[in-house]
């Protein structure tokens, strides 16, 4: 089984909408952490330009992630410079730490 990581930079006031949609597509775990940095958007009020968004991580199978890479793109688009970005990544392999053993191919959720 090929697994896939998402990750979506979101501007904060989406992340609850995206997280709310991602459980309604049964999206059984994600990461979440805040972080800052600048790209094509700039804050121009701050000394340092930064500017705060939402970091969301998922580990998936990787015929899930067309359904999940556009749930958080329809849910997080505002058409703004700061809507933010999704990357998908191949994953090599995933362990899973409780068992110490690798990822099943059959029965196992994201």
């Amino acid at each position: 089984m090929q697994y896939k990581k998402v990750t979506a930079i979101v501007i904060c006031e989406k992340l609850k909408a995206v997280e709310q949609a991602l459980v309604e597509i049964g999206v059984s775990g994600v990461s979440i952490t805040q972080v800052r940095g600048y790209g094509e958007y700039h804050d121009f009020y701050q000394s340092d330009m930064m500017t705060c968004h939402a970091c969301i991580d998922i580990f998936c199978r990787a015929s899930r992630v067309d359904i999940i890479v556009n749930t958080i793109m329809d849910t997080a688009h505002n058409g703004q410079l700061e809507d933010g970005i999704i990357a998908v990544t191949p994953v090599e392999q995933l362990y899973r730490i409780r068992t110490k053993s690798e990822y099943a191919t059959d029965d196992d959720d994201e």
